[in-house]
């Protein structure tokens, strides 16, 4: 009977290889989220991977087997953060439009990435913290969005809408004003993440515009 209800089966029982993958991609994601709050709410140095595994119920070699030792886990934070900067400067360099207008698009989706879990961990990340290698890494990939950041500046500055500015110095400005919010701002009580970028931006890229 039983051999026969399984001969009547039109699939296996059994997970396939792309069930397995997905259900492994998923419980990667859950520990990479349970790591980067923790990191966000103890810093990097007070927060123990025993923390993060306890908050998901489960041991802490399976966050090693899914994602390694803590200084990997946090570089994979970074790098989630980063490389989603990365992606919105891209967005903002392919757009129509003067380089005022592109920037301002980026810089809006900065604040906003910087106020998400991955992008918070960037801004709150002592790289003092990390190892030489590690640290290496981290810089490198925050070197891509400044020069990124300049990029568009300097397209403004070559277009005429943004003023003849020290291009080095407004993108320090720019991201130093636009970090803050990533160690202020709580989704509980205070305005949204995109009404505060919005709100941000449009105070810092008046002081862009060409003097008539």
């Amino acid at each position: 009977m039983v051999a026969k209800q399984i001969d009547d089966l039109e699939i296996s029982p059994f997970p396939t290889i792309e069930d397995r993958l997905r259900e492994k991609s998923l419980k990667r994601e859950a520990v990479l989220r349970a790591a980067v709050r923790t990191f966000n709410a103890r810093g990097f140095q007070a927060a123990s991977l025993d923390e993060v595994a306890a908050s998901l119920k489960i041991s802490k070699p399976t966050i090693y087997r899914y994602l390694g030792n803590k200084e990997q886990v946090l570089l994979e934070c970074v790098t989630r953060g980063l490389e989603m900067l990365q992606h919105a400067a891209a967005q903002a360099q392919a757009e129509a439009g003067t380089g005022l207008m592109r920037l301002s698009r980026f810089l809006r989706r900065y604040a906003e990435i910087n106020m998400d879990d991955f992008g918070r961990c960037v801004i709150r990340t002592d790289d003092a913290a990390l190892s030489a290698e590690g640290r290496r890494h981290f810089r490198a990939l925050k070197a891509k969005i400044d020069h990124a950041m300049r990029g568009l500046i300097a397209d403004g500055i070559a277009d005429g809408s943004i003023a003849p500015l020290n291009v080095k110095m407004t993108a320090f400005a720019l991201a130093g004003a636009l970090n803050w919010p990533a160690r202020w701002h709580d989704p509980s009580r205070d305005m949204s993440a995109e009404e505060i970028a919005g709100a941000m931006v449009d105070v810092l890229v008046q002081g862009l515009a060409p003097r008539g």
